[in-house]
């Protein structure tokens, strides 16, 4: 059987990627074959197919690492789900296909009142954020968070979570006409880095005492400058580097200031503690449905418009997520 997919032949970015027809793929053992209604691009697709992700896929391959859609079978020892669920779900790659196959702990089954468009842009994004917010920060209410890149779809994603925790959000952007968004999305101050002193914004928002937890998507200058910025015992989490530069710590300023740099790599646990992965998605997904948590998508457009969706998103352009269509 064939399906139509975007496949990358070779880790070239972009021009690597074409839209064409390929063999539809089966389900294994403890594994979901998904009919993909909708998808959604994340910058990790983007390194993924310039092969500047940390890991790479056997050529070729079919990029995209969330969806949402309808089981259309499972493979051998899958109990929790049965063709014809509605499901969101997630890979570290083959979501940009008409069908994928997702393991059943990456696996959730999908309220009634949230559609596949909202659906495929959860995982990824809140899956991060609670990872890094709930299981390696552990934020209190009446705490006070930082999230750069914050109008991305993790960064986003951060806000709506940390707000919905009872902290007060500060959110770093890097053009004002996102500050709408992160506002609306929960956000108590907005610093636009590109236009204004970070170090002296986040001194004067918190009164000079810096702040608890700092959610870093950006890295480089941002992340050197909130080494300097943060409270008593407080805990950064190095999430992603999407200006391009892995950044150096003294690591005096964490004895100064008694604080942690604590890795959350969410793609990682997921494997580590499937079922704890899969019991914060269901989570979650609840959240979303009972309408506590707000997913932004921005923009959809048609699969075969692949190009424009990374394009959108590599250029930091998108404010929440991008999803591509795929039925």
């Amino acid at each position: 059987m064939k399906m139509r997919a975007v496949v990358c032949t070779a880790f070239d970015g972009m021009e690597s990627l074409s839209l064409g027809e390929i063999d539809a793929p089966r389900p294994g053992p403890g594994e979901v074959l998904i009919d993909v209604h909708a998808c959604a691009v994340t910058f990790m697709d983007a390194l993924m197919v310039a092969g500047k992700y940390q890991m790479r896929p056997p050529l070729p391959f079919v990029p995209g690492s969330d969806a949402a859609g309808v089981v259309a079978a499972v493979g051998d020892g899958v109990t929790r789900f049965k063709p014809g669920d509605r499901v969101s779900c997630g890979s570290w790659f083959g979501s940009y296909a008409e069908q994928m196959v997702a393991s059943e702990h990456l696996t959730a089954r999908l309220p009634d009142a949230v559609d596949f468009v909202t659906g495929s842009a959860v995982r990824h994004g809140y899956g991060t954020a609670h990872y890094g917010l709930v299981v390696c920060a552990a934020v209190q209410p009446g705490e006070t968070v930082f999230v750069s890149g914050a109008a991305g779809g993790v960064g986003l994603a951060a806000v709506d979570l940390a707000r919905h925790l009872g902290a007060r959000v500060i959110a770093g952007v890097g053009s004002p006409e996102k500050a709408a968004l992160v506002r609306d999305r929960g956000a108590c101050e907005v610093v636009d880095y590109c236009r204004e002193n970070l170090r002296d914004r986040i001194k004067a928002i918190t009164d000079g005492r810096g702040v608890d937890v700092c959610f870093d998507n950006v890295g480089g200058e941002v992340f050197t400058a909130m080494t300097r910025q943060m409270n008593w015992g407080g805990r950064m989490l190095p999430i992603g580097f999407t200006s391009g530069e892995v950044p150096s710590v003294a690591v005096n300023l964490l004895l100064l200031k008694n604080y942690s740099i604590v890795g959350a790599f969410w793609g990682a646990w997921t494997q580590r503690f499937p079922h704890q992965s899969a019991a914060a998605d269901a989570q979650i997904l609840d959240w979303v449905a009972q309408g506590r948590l707000r997913p932004h998508v921005s923009q959809t457009l048609p699969l075969s418009d692949f190009r424009a969706a990374l394009q959108t998103v590599t250029k930091r352009q998108a404010q929440g997520r991008v999803v591509l269509l795929v039925r």
